[in-house]
């Protein structure tokens, strides 16, 4: 259950919900109702809330440093909002660091993934030279780069156009498939263009 500001509707806040293996969401939030609290609440990197996150039934706060390094590297891929790139390493490097750390990719499917979102001839630049958009898209292929149970996107689509929105959704559609993950999605505007199963009014 999370807890929000009183006042506030919400199809979240306040709610019991179950997000489950396979599934596909989209929580619709205006700006400031906490859509980036809500997947830093689920991540562990914050706990200023009132009442329980569970997952697989336990209580995230009982998390040891151990089980929050497991659930983040097999168990959560998340793509926070602000992208989190260094900008002194190159576009591949910044993705390599990721998937040394899982060796869930082959180097091949990685440049099929730059490939596919048009990026290829990006893979020796800065991440700091690059564009957001393109930033954006380093970003959401070093996300997946892991196995996971969800794929969590915070805002994945709000810096591309409609066609790499597409392409990202199909991308990341197709490795929930193949991991029977789910995927959850925030969005102010700009949704990623895929079919959900529910969606939430945060």
């Amino acid at each position: 259950m999370f807890a929000g500001q009183d006042g506030i509707h919400s199809d979240v806040w306040h709610r019991d919900i179950t997000l489950e293996r396979g599934k596909r969401y989209l929580i619709s939030a205006e700006s400031g109702t906490g859509k980036s609290s809500m997947c830093s609440y689920i991540y562990g990197y914050r706990q200023d809330y009132s009442g329980v996150i569970a997952f697989d039934g336990q209580d995230i706060r009982s998390l040891t440093i151990a089980q929050w390094c497991d659930v983040r590297q097999r168990h959560i891929a998340y793509l926070p909002q602000d992208m989190r790139l260094f900008g002194e390493l190159t576009a591949m490097e910044n993705v390599e660091l990721k998937n040394r750390l899982t060796g869930f990719k082959s180097r091949d499917e990685i440049r099929h993934l730059f490939e596919a979102l048009g990026i290829a001839d990006k893979e020796d630049s800065l991440a700091s030279k690059l564009s957001i958009g393109q930033q954006q898209r380093v970003a959401i292929i070093r996300t997946l780069c892991q196995p996971c149970d969800f794929i969590m996107l915070d805002e994945p689509v709000s810096h591309l156009d409609e066609e790499n929105n597409r392409i990202v959704a199909d991308l990341v559609t197709q490795e929930a498939t193949r991991q029977g993950a789910g995927i959850i999605a925030t969005s102010v505007g700009n949704h990623l263009k895929m079919d959900v199963d529910t969606t939430f009014k945060l």
